[in-house]
């Protein structure tokens, strides 16, 4: 657990960020080590029908996701407010509703897989194999749920070392079977999506195992567990514009999909590729708006919100900085880096291309984020998310289309609008904190909550 209403702004967020970016380094490089191996040794194939799953569990598991981080939000505000009952009451909350959850989105997807992939028009030949995939990763989706709301609840009081050890146990033990199951058992696509269910099962017995021998606040104890309607429905007060806000994200990323795939298996797998590499540039500001969020949290909790608006800036300055450092990599290495997925040049390319025009702009990717995460962290996440659906359905996917479609950028057209989204976001973000209105969302009220947003 660590106090976040105490000491240098900067320094607190990034000794909170750091654990939280190491051990989603390490779970992206998890992703990238399998694309790797999916798309060396199964062929390029495979690796589109990997990368035609991801928009579709992104889209049925984020609603339920939004209200989980709603109830972190929660947790960070009581936990600053040192109201420890009720911070675990939320924890017993998040994972009873998570566990049903899962079960209903297991059932959903599996029964509906078939029809989304001809929704997206998936090119024939990936058909199988995706379907095979997707419901193998659906089956773990309660097992998911439970230990990323576990993960949540330790950030939301401070704790983001815990998290990184079991995160890396996990993601050793997949990448460990990854090679176990493709490689000498020979299972393809299917032994893939193993590897990952099996290895998020042993890290969430061991996370669970470790906090009821060790933990006084966060522990499940079946025989005491408590839904609290209350909570839940702060949680989902908070949680679910970003929930709502995530789904359409993931069904805007449906919809991108069906314009690339229109594009045949080898733009599918570049972009595959690139994707994963975007994603591993993208943590370092994610990370730092999810640590932002827990700052924000606990001093809003404590009504020390003068202490905000430094973290803001300090958060701004390290998040570019790394920002900057990856768009050079991404320029001048980014074809390398491609052709650690592929043996095939044409994937390498068509990935490439889009790891240059989405990388120029990561700075106000960063900067989206950042305004993003102290709107989070204060619960004032219903005016980003109409921000983010309009940037979505507004700009990026009529872009998306119509610059690819119907001018000489063909599929380049389709990168072109993700950096044109992010402009449009940053600005949206920016405008609603100052206005200031995000000072009155907290859980915990205090009398008078004022802070300077001139500057």
């Amino acid at each position: 657990m660590k106090d976040l209403t105490k000491g240098n702004e900067a320094k607190l967020i990034f000794q909170f960020a750091l654990p939280m970016l190491l051990g989603n380094v390490f779970q992206q490089l998890y992703q990238v080590v399998n694309s790797v191996i999916v798309g060396k040794y199964l062929g390029e194939k495979a690796l589109a029908t990997v990368g035609a799953s991801v928009p579709i569990i992104f889209t049925l598991i984020s609603l339920t996701i939004g209200i989980g981080m709603g109830t972190s939000v929660v947790v960070s505000q009581y936990f600053g407010a040192k109201d420890y009952e009720k911070v675990r009451r939320s924890s017993d909350t998040i994972n009873i509703f998570l566990f049903f959850a899962g079960i209903v989105l297991t059932i959903v997807g599996v029964l509906c897989s078939g029809w989304l992939f001809r929704l997206l028009q998936l090119p024939p030949e990936l058909m199988h194999d995706a379907k095979l995939y997707l419901n193998i990763y659906l089956s773990g989706l309660v097992i998911m749920f439970c230990f990323n709301a576990t993960v949540s609840i330790l950030r939301g009081i401070g704790d983001s070392k815990t998290p990184l050890y079991f995160l890396i146990v996990s993601i050793f033990i997949n990448i460990l079977l990854d090679l176990l199951f493709i490689l000498v058992f020979k299972w393809g696509i299917a032994g893939a999506a193993l590897s990952t269910l099996i290895s998020q099962a042993v890290a969430y017995g061991a996370i669970l195992f470790y906090l009821n021998r060790n933990h006084h606040i966060i522990r499940i104890d079946l025989k005491n567990i408590h839904f609290d309607k209350k909570i839940f429905w702060q949680s989902v007060k908070i949680g679910l514009p970003t929930g709502v806000q995530q789904t359409l994200l993931g069904l805007g990323a449906m919809a991108i999909n069906r314009i690339v795939n229109t594009y045949g298996t080898i733009v599918i797998a570049g972009y595959t590729a690139a994707s994963r590499l975007d994603m591993l540039a993208a943590l370092p500001a994610m990370n730092f708006s999810a640590a932002l969020s827990g700052f924000v949290g606990q001093n809003m909790g404590a009504n020390k919100v003068s202490r905000i608006k430094k973290g803001l800036r300090a958060t701004f300055l390290m998040s570019a900085a790394f920002c900057i450092v990856i768009t050079i990599v991404m320029v001048l290495w980014g074809n390398n880096l491609m052709l650690l997925f592929t043996n095939n040049p044409e994937v390498a390319k068509a990935g490439h291309r889009y790891l240059v025009i989405v990388s120029l702009f990561y700075v106000f990717f960063s900067s989206m984020q950042t305004y993003n995460g102290i709107l989070r962290g204060a619960g004032a996440t219903l005016v980003p998310m109409f921000i983010s659906l309009f940037t979505l359905w507004i700009v990026r996917v009529p872009l998306a289309y119509l610059l690819s479609q119907h001018t000489s950028l063909g599929v380049n057209g389709i990168w072109w609008s993700i950096p044109m989204t992010w402009c449009f976001g940053t600005l949206g973000s920016y405008i609603y904190y100052k206005m200031g209105k995000w000072q009155k969302k907290g859980v915990v009220q205090p009398a008078v909550v004022v802070i300077d947003t001139t500057d």
